[in-house]
């Protein structure tokens, strides 16, 4: 079983997630560099995760210098994006990026083109894709059992401060474009491309705290090319300490209710003296598939669930949703 040489650009709290994994399966991984601007948390890392054996760098153009490696893991904040993807593809060394991989649509389609310039496998962190009960309605959607797509909503509520720089939206985004940007992709997975969007934005909770221009509630509207209808809402106002990202998707044949990407309930209405329903419960580790997954392809060929197009794509859906916001208009996307 090839090993690949891997390294961790950005060593804030959520790349543990990704360190784990990466050491647990240490058949396939082997983890030979950390990079942060904050040296510390480099050293930290490598410290937890290789006893302090892996090299340690604070500039990433430095660690693609010196480092020949198979796979970068890419777990910067929204803003802190530069030009890692392209030095990594001029290396020939595949990548996952965490989400979102930019904050202009300019910034993600260059990412994408030198990606697949280069021929490299990539994998985008929207995690949700892999869940087990998302797969199973993924599959019945395909094999047409499902009937037509009719209407995806979805919530996404927390209660948190978060770091500094996401209360920014100039550096993150805003809540819709840096978090609630799962609840994006994953409707676009499941719901096909956008025709359009209308969404409000706004801050009621927190628009005397210094610093904090992003919004904390929202409702998104979103316009599928296939006629189906889907609807986003979310705040960062609800209870303290929980994070709630549930969801309801209506098909002709099918209603399935969400608690989580692994967990659902799909009622079969094709016949309606004989409704049949099928629970789904999995613990399935989807930050863990979605590695593998890169690990197949890279080591396989084929393609990657959630590509860097892929990331672009959703991206491009969360930004038209902002500009909405901004302009109290209808976005239409092409």
């Amino acid at each position: 079983m090839k090993r690949l040489r891997t390294a961790l650009i950005g060593c804030g709290g959520f790349a543990n997630k990704h360190a784990q994994n990466l050491v647990a399966e240490a058949e396939r991984f082997e983890l030979i560099a950390f990079c942060d601007v904050v040296e510390a948390n480099a050293r930290r890392y490598a410290g937890q995760y290789t006893g302090g054996q892996a090299a340690v760098f604070t500039d990433f153009h430095t660690l693609f210098e010196q480092t020949p490696l198979d796979l970068a893991v890419i777990c910067l904040p929204p803003f802190a994006h530069r030009d890692e993807v392209e030095c990594a593809a001029a290396r020939g060394v595949h990548i996952l990026i965490e989400k979102p991989i930019a904050l202009t649509s300019a910034d993600a389609w260059r990412m994408v083109q030198a990606a697949e310039s280069a021929g490299i496998q990539t994998q985008v962190g929207f995690m949700y894709r892999f869940g087990a009960a998302i797969e199973r309605l993924k599959a019945l959607i395909e094999s047409g059992e499902a009937g037509g797509l009719g209407l995806m909503s979805a919530r996404y509520f927390c209660n948190h401060l978060h770091a500094d720089w996401w209360r920014k939206r100039d550096l993150s985004g805003g809540q819709l474009v840096e978090q609630v940007i799962h609840i994006v992709d994953l409707m676009r997975y499941v719901m096909g491309e956008a025709r359009s969007v209308y969404s409000l934005q706004k801050n009621l909770f927190h628009n005397q705290m210094p610093d904090y221009t992003v919004e904390d509630v929202s409702g998104t509207l979103v316009d599928f090319a296939n006629g189906g209808v889907g609807v986003i809402y979310a705040s960062n106002g609800a209870i303290p300490n929980q994070w709630i990202s549930d969801y309801h998707i209506v098909t002709q044949k099918i209603t399935a209710t969400f608690s989580d990407a692994n967990h659902a309930r799909l009622v079969f209405t094709g016949d309606r003296d004989n409704l049949r329903t099928e629970e789904i419960a999995s613990e399935v580790d989807y930050y863990l598939l979605e590695l593998l997954d890169l690990y197949r392809a890279i080591c396989e060929g084929g393609t990657t669930r959630t590509p860097i197009r892929e990331g672009a794509r959703s991206l491009e859906l969360a930004l038209a949703a902002a500009r909405s916001a901004e302009s109290q208009a209808v976005v239409a996307l092409s």
